[in-house]
């Protein structure tokens, strides 16, 4: 007889003292199948609770044995109290446990088929039956005999007891006899494991679209063999999320694919709704075939037809055993760990990696909140419970482009009501889609049609008020604290543009990460450059830095296009890094005018095939934005340190001659002059006069995104070259110089440029690794680093902050929290430009630009 161990569980020993339990239990540790670890016994719980190993009560006064045998109580209470703590944490962590107890009694048992249903773990119970005279022959032999009258009343509850085992609920009763021999069969790995070192394709819900899901496995790099098996040459295989079929045209053909391959070995399936809804029509049951499943009937009734009967009951066959087996989750691992679920409609954390009736019906269905008038159930969003580091891959629930929430991701793109069949390329983490050849559903409750009719709904500020987490693909959440948001939605609610159009907000930007060692530089390329070295980047691009003020660009080839995706018609919006409008109405309407009819000309919407362009740019000169603080700061400041130096300065020389102790005085007076003079160079050299739109330049240095695409994956020299064309094609645009940096020979070219341009007042420039998106181990690392000019932080810190005691103490500055915000706020606005492209709903679009607003709330030192 073979004894089949699951993989984790309650697995109780039954049977009177001396049947054997414990004396299995040591051969089986010793055979090295169960680990000591994995073996829980009531002794030894007795022993640890009373540090009493044996307690006899027998051939003792009544009222001896009546205190021995209550304490005796006493401690089996506490013992068992303590023991089932452990079994439980050891269920919660879908581990295997085995129980060595007499467990006689069915209250006993009960407790731990109850604890295996909380826990969604099998309870197997391996019953000991030997006979009395065995029993009692054992006894005599024992340290510590537990008695005659003992073991018989324990032998004869056994016998009363063990007929009734079988319908108590366990997952298997194996019963032991002396003569019986047995094969201990253990389930040593998680079934719902796969291993995914060769690489997994999991697919979304394809739904009967057969045409559609060839063309993805073909696109993904599968090849037709001579037996028709779609084989993959590195070994890759192919895993469906359910809902096959139904609703589309092919479902027949999908399933008996998905039957074959499976059966092969060369791809997988979970459970789904409509899966579990066809396998118990299959099956015979009473049920229902609606919304798209009596499709399935119709295929098989044709297939019938063609066919014959006996055809199609093997085909039936083949296809109810095929969806009666499929697993409610996989659990995909790299190197032995846990590292991906797919599931199809959801999971909670603590059904992961356990099997129940519970979990099945919640992985099909997901949870939801009744019904709507129209019968669709309200799904409720499960994801928001989803606590672990653990990638959650699902269906079920249309979306337009996969949509990434709390490390969850769905990858039900609609195939069959005209969207996209989705696949997730793992572990590379790659999205791969095929467009839907037509809507198929025939359905006036198309889910993509319902989304894109609510896309530019106002978001629902009361979810934001008190604090909130954005879930980004390129690094954890996203907290946005609560004390930052009043600020940042009263910010959006009075100054700002339409929230529909307010679809990045640029991140703020690191100084050197720690200052120049050269003995007048606060900021030197020099510590930049090493910065990314030492994460191993060898390759930077290093770009001037414009004095203007930043500005975002969406730029529309047409009010249609407009209208289409921000709700009005317009030629675009140009904002600035705090989301106000940059321009006055009439200013901004015949910018965009200018921009849109020279992209026009030259064809850059259809060359691209895109309905608009989103830009990052600088925006000169610097005196558009900043006049108000150029008039009330620096332009006072600068005239009033002229005036009072160079007065101060005359009366020390007219008086050096009598007092020639002054002359040091003379000589830091002359300094301090020079500063002033510096200081009203420096901010003049970044202000003219604007008579009309084109004494406006504009810098685009990120091409951030088309209206099919974001470019975050493109090296900086890209964008650059496109800033090129944009300046070629636009008068108001210009170019941006800038230089790589590869070895020592580049590295001090690009110093003694810095150096060149900063002396002559520019404010500096910004090193940048060589991709625009670049992280290392897993980690994403500053975006950019600005290193500012000596001439130019005279603006920042003032205009003495050369002296030695003032640079000395600027020295000591922190620049932990800037970078940080830096990486936070870079995250949030790519993930916002990521929602806008995938046409993702304002609300999840807001929540990020939003966040990035309320980090600026956030005190930082703001000459960083």
């Amino acid at each position: 007889m073979n004894l089949y161990i699951p993989y984790s569980g309650i697995i109780l020993f039954v049977g009177p003292s001396n049947s054997g339990k414990s004396t299995l239990i040591q051969e089986l540790i010793q055979k090295q199948q169960i680990l000591s670890s994995e073996v829980v016994s009531s002794d030894t719980f007795r022993v640890l609770t009373s540090d009493i190993e044996f307690m006899d009560w027998t051939n003792r006064p009544k009222d001896e044995a009546d205190v021995l045998y209550d304490h005796y109580q006493q401690i089996s209470k506490a013992a068992f109290t303590l023991m089932d703590s452990l079994i439980e944490a050891r269920c919660k962590l879908n581990k295997v446990t085995f129980v060595d107890a007499t467990h006689l009694h069915p209250d006993d048992r009960k407790k731990y088929i109850e604890m295996g249903r909380r826990h969604h773990v099998p309870v197997v119970a391996i019953v000991l039956d030997v006979d009395q005279d065995t029993l009692l022959a054992r006894d005599q032999n024992r340290d510590n005999p537990r008695g005659k009258r003992r073991i018989k009343q324990q032998y004869q509850v056994f016998k009363r007891e063990k007929r009734f085992m079988k319908k108590e609920g366990y997952r298997s009763v194996y019963v032991l006899s002396n003569d019986k021999n047995f094969t201990f069969v253990r389930e040593k790995r998680n079934p719902l494991e796969i291993d995914a070192s060769n690489g997994i394709d999991i697919i979304g819900d394809i739904h009967g679209c057969y045409d559609e899901m060839i063309e993805l496995l073909e696109k993904l790099g599968y090849q037709k063999n001579e037996e028709s098996y779609f084989i993959h040459p590195e070994g890759r295989k192919f895993l469906s999320l359910g809902d096959i079929m139904s609703r589309g045209p092919k479902s027949l053909q999908t399933m008996t694919f998905f039957s074959r391959h499976i059966k092969k070995g060369l791809g997988y399936m979970i459970d789904s709704n409509h899966g579990w809804k066809i396998a118990r029509w299959l099956d015979g049951r009473n049920v229902m075939l609606s919304h798209g499943d009596e499709r399935v009937e119709k295929e098989l009734q044709q297939f019938q037809q063609e066919s014959g009967n006996e055809e199609t009951a093997n085909l039936k066959q083949n296809l109810k055993e095929m969806l009666m087996n499929t697993p409610s989750h996989y659990i995909l691992t790299k190197n032995g760990v846990a590292t991906l679920v797919c599931t199809h409609a959801g999971i909670k954390d603590e059904f992961i990696g356990k099997q129940s009736q519970i979990i099945s019906d919640f992985c099909r269905y997901g949870e939801s909140d009744g019904f709507h008038e129209s019968g669709k159930p309200i799904r409720k969003d499960w994801s928001t419970h989803h606590a672990t580091s653990t990638l959650i891959v699902w269906g079920h629930d249309p979306k337009k482009k996969p949509l990434t929430v709390h490390n969850t991701v769905n990858i039900d793109q609609g195939v069959v009501f005209g969207g996209e069949l989705t696949a997730l390329r793992y572990p590379e983490q790659e999205f791969v889609a095929v467009q839907a050849k037509k809507d198929y559903s025939n359905s006036e409750q198309n889910p993509l049609k319902e989304l894109a009719a609510q896309r530019l709904n106002p978001p629902n500020i009361a979810k934001f008020l008190n604090g909130y987490s954005v879930s980004t693909r390129d690094s954890n959440d996203v907290r946005i604290p609560k004390e930052h948001i009043i600020p940042a939605l009263d910010t959006v609610s009075h100054f700002t543009v339409p929230i529909e159009e307010l679809v990045y907000i640029p991140p703020t930007m690191s100084p050197t990460p720690t200052p120049s060692p050269l003995p007048d530089y606060l900021e030197h390329p020099k510590e930049a450059i090493e910065y990314y070295r030492k994460l191993g980047i060898t390759t930077m691009v290093a770009e001037k830095k414009h004095m203007g003020s930043r500005g975002i660009l969406l730029l529309f080839k047409d009010p249609e296009a407009a209208k289409k995706h921000i709700g009005r018609e317009t030629l675009g919006t140009i904002y600035t890094r705090t989301g106000r409008r940059f321009f006055k109405a009439d200013t901004e309407k015949n910018v965009l005018l200018q921009i849109n009819q020279s992209l026009r000309e030259h064809g850059y919407f259809e060359k691209y095939d895109t309905e608009y362009v989103l830009l990052d740019a600088e925006i000169m000169p610097w005196n558009l934005k900043a006049k108000e603080l150029i008039n009330n700061q620096y332009a006072h400041v600068a005239e009033h340190a002229l005036l009072d130096r160079s007065m101060l300065l005359a009366k020390l020389k007219n008086t050096l001659q009598a007092t020639p102790e002054l002359e040091s005085w003379v000589d830091e007076y002359e300094q301090k002059l020079d500063h002033a003079e510096q200081f009203k160079d420096v901010f003049q050299k970044y202000c003219w006069d604007v008579e009309d739109i084109n004494r406006i330049q504009i810098a685009p240095f990120h091409v951030l995104a088309h209206s099919n695409s974001t470019f975050f994956h493109k090296p900086h020299t890209w964008h650059m070259k496109m800033n090129q064309a944009f300046s070629q094609m636009v008068d108001l645009f210009v170019q941006t110089d800038f230089m790589i940096i590869s070895d020592e020979d580049s590295e001090e070219e690009v110093i003694k440029w810095w150096e060149d341009i900063t002396s002559d007042g520019h404010e500096g420039i910004v090193i940048k690794p060589e991709t625009f998106l670049t992280s290392v181990k897993g980690k994403v690392i500053q975006p950019a680093i600005k290193v500012r000019g000596q001439k130019y932080l005279n603006i920042i810190y003032g205009m003495d902050y050369l002296l030695p005691e003032n640079l000395k103490r600027l020295k000591e500055r922190s620049v932990s929290k800037k970078q940080k915000l830096a990486l936070m706020e870079f995250s949030l606005g790519l993930e916002g430009v990521r929602r806008f492209v995938d046409e993702e709903t304002t609300e999840r679009v807001h929540e990020c630009v939003l966040g990035t607003l309320a980090m600026e709330s956030d005190p930082v030192d703001p000459r960083l």
